[in-house]
């Protein structure tokens, strides 16, 4: 699969910006993964260490390159302060659909930033990459990342029993997508 290409500039609005990691994020997505809410919906450890983070923000670099992954930053636009991640994950067997996962720092919930991130990448995506469907997996009870997903303009298509696997145990997740036609204006 070819390498995905590199943000230059980044995707952005007025509040959010969505960029490559650097190495010094990596205090800031320590503290972002010790969150108690990130690691009861997501596959972040507990006890996550800055060691994990520089792994994680290498491993973002080799995922782009090899068509795998854009592992992204979601930063404030003005002050380039570390509000979450978003990732665009290709599938493996049809590089025409992607998965979208995010996490948001608790102090920046509420405010319709994640919301604006998915918009950003997900137009990105279809328009530059050619995406023709996107998809967001949750778990049913996280109710704040299905409202991102459906006020990001995905459609609710299913629940999906035993779907993913998450620290060692099977779980529902709900699917929503996003196709070329259901671009936001």
């Amino acid at each position: 699969m070819p390498a995905l290409p590199l943000l230059d500039p980044p995707l952005s609005d007025d509040e959010v910006t969505l960029r490559p990691w650097r190495d010094r994020d990596a205090t800031a997505l320590t503290a972002l993964c010790q969150n108690e809410t990130i690691v009861l919906w997501t596959n972040v450890p507990a006890g996550y260490t800055e060691r994990m983070a520089r792994a994680r923000i290498q491993q973002a670099e080799a995922d782009r390159q090899a068509g795998r992954a854009l592992i992204l930053a979601v930063v404030d636009a003005d002050t380039d302060e570390l509000l979450g991640a978003c990732d665009l994950r290709i599938a493996m067997n049809d590089s025409h659909h992607a998965e979208i996962a995010y996490m948001l720092d608790a102090a920046a919930r509420g405010r319709g930033l994640m919301t604006r991130a998915v918009r950003l990448v997900s137009r990105w995506a279809i328009e530059e990459l050619g995406m023709a469907q996107i998809e967001i997996f949750a778990h049913p009870k996280n109710l704040a990342s299905i409202a991102v997903a459906e006020r990001a303009g995905f459609t609710r298509e299913s629940l999906l029993r035993g779907y993913r696997v998450k620290k060692g145990r099977r779980e529902d997740r709900v699917a929503l997508s996003l196709t070329a036609s259901g671009l936001w204006s």
